[in-house]
């Protein structure tokens, strides 16, 4: 997927966010919150995108337990499984750069 595309999604999954947000104002978002990675934010890399994408996924699919508990936890392992997969590639790919969280 090209950046362009990944932060697309990564603007209509925040929309999600927003709206779990506005509908449950107890919905935790705070792993997504601490990445300190917006869709507005297009100078931020590619893989730091698809990091906040999979973790905000995460979140999403947690918040949705209310709704259809058993698919959510589904996804949200999957999408955990994801999160931590893209976060040991971005280490590898900047060995040198210090992150900043």
């Amino acid at each position: 997927m090209h950046k362009e595309e990944l932060v697309a999604l990564h603007q209509f999954m925040y929309t999600i966010k927003e709206n779990f947000e506005k509908e449950n104002p107890s919905a935790s978002f705070s792993e997504y919150e601490s990445l300190k990675v917006k869709p507005t934010q297009v100078h931020k890399s590619k893989m730091e995108h698809k990091h906040a994408i999979f973790v905000l996924g995460q979140e999403i699919a947690n918040a949705m337990k209310d709704i259809e508990p058993s698919a959510s936890k589904r996804i949200a392992e999957r999408m955990h499984e994801l999160a931590l997969k893209t976060e040991k590639e971005i280490d590898e790919e900047e060995p040198e750069n210090i992150r900043f969280r």
